[in-house]
């Protein structure tokens, strides 16, 4: 066996103990430096008691020794937080929401890739671990309720974090998207219903200041879904996704932005990107497509991160802390002149 070899052996062994010593000690960060915080009072009614103490299965990357790829059998979920020095903090914060096809959870490249990415804008990044359909939770009450609860604990201990609560936003992929889409109109309801006084997060919102849905599964607006009531202040919200070649997660994409597109919500966008698929799906040359922050083979799909940028940077999210935003403005007007339905004008409004 070469010095390499053995080098290589020795690396895989270390990693396989590190993985070993961190199922022991309960959820760990998934990327060094991240406080990871529980969503749940311990006893809380939301969470599965018989299963609360079992280990998350995690899943390494191959040929990149301690890196986790995905993680299963989640039952206490948590968030990890990652924040950026003071020198360099706008005061905005995103959840980030990994796909998997609520199967697993892709928090390598749908997670973890994104820290040091929002760090280059002074954006702290908050990674979530929400429970699945695999271990046994339903992704549009169990999953859709952490993505809620992780707005809420975020706002509840911004200070804490140095993080702006009027600057807090979601940004979920593929199964993750779902989430992200339902935290886009399902936050007045979440709060009405949920609050259990053992919760030290139940009396704070949780309404995100914006959202992100990058190729989405099946929003609240698919057919075989019940169409929420857009609330009175929704949040502005970016999409991209492949367009012919990821078809079914286009159309869902444009369910969603029609819906709120209708209702004349402020600040949309949405990008479909002509030559692509989606992650894992099969391109012409029989590679697959992958996901994240990845440029795709230099396919212009690689560079929607950066359109989601400059979204946020016209939007205010990237300005000097503690400034509002014109996100913030933007709602406040919808609020006070909501537009008419598609095919109605204003009423004039009387003069001053």
């Amino acid at each position: 066996m070469s010095s390499f070899e053995r080098l290589s052996r020795a690396l895989c062994v270390m990693a396989l103990l590190a993985a070993q010593a961190l199922l022991a000690q309960g959820p760990q960060p998934i990327l060094q430096g991240g406080v990871v915080v529980p969503l749940y009072p311990a006893g809380s009614k939301k969470l599965n008691q018989e299963r609360i103490d079992e280990p998350e299965t995690l899943n390494m990357t191959n040929g990149v020794p301690g890196r986790i790829a995905s993680i299963v059998n989640i039952h206490n979920p948590t968030i990890e937080v990652h924040t950026v020095p003071s020198n360099l903090n706008t005061g905005t914060a995103v959840i980030v929401v990994a796909g998997g096809g609520h199967r697993t959870l892709n928090v390598g490249s749908e997670g973890a890739d994104f820290v040091p990415f929002f760090y280059n804008y002074g954006v702290n990044t908050i990674i979530l671990r929400n429970r699945l359909r695999s271990d046994g939770y339903e992704p549009f009450v169990d999953g859709v309720s952490d993505a809620m609860q992780a707005i809420r604990a975020v706002r509840t201990r911004a200070k804490e974090w140095n993080i702006d609560p009027n600057r807090i936003g979601i940004i979920g992929f593929s199964a993750g998207a779902e989430l992200s889409s339902s935290a886009d109109v399902e936050y007045v309801q979440f709060d009405r219903e949920n609050q259990d006084p053992d919760d030290p997060y139940a009396k704070v919102s949780s309404r995100p200041d914006f959202v992100g849905i990058i190729y989405p599964g099946p929003t609240p607006f698919a057919p075989n879904r019940t169409a929420p009531e857009i609330p009175a202040d929704p949040p502005p919200a970016f999409l991209a996704t492949a367009g012919s070649g990821d078809r079914v997660h286009a159309i869902w994409a444009d369910e969603f932005f029609s819906a709120m597109l209708a209702r004349g919500v402020p600040n949309l966008e949405m990008h479909v990107y002509g030559h692509g698929a989606h992650p894992g799906g099969q391109l012409p040359d029989g590679t697959r497509m992958s996901g994240g922050l990845t440029d795709r083979k230099g396919l212009p799909f690689g560079t929607w991160q950066f359109r989601m940028i400059d979204w946020m940077r016209d939007l205010g999210f990237l300005g000097a802390p503690g400034v509002e935003t014109r996100a913030a403005r933007d709602v406040a007007e919808f609020v006070r002149n909501p537009p008419p339905p598609p095919g109605q004008r204003n009423s004039p409004r009387p003069a001053r």
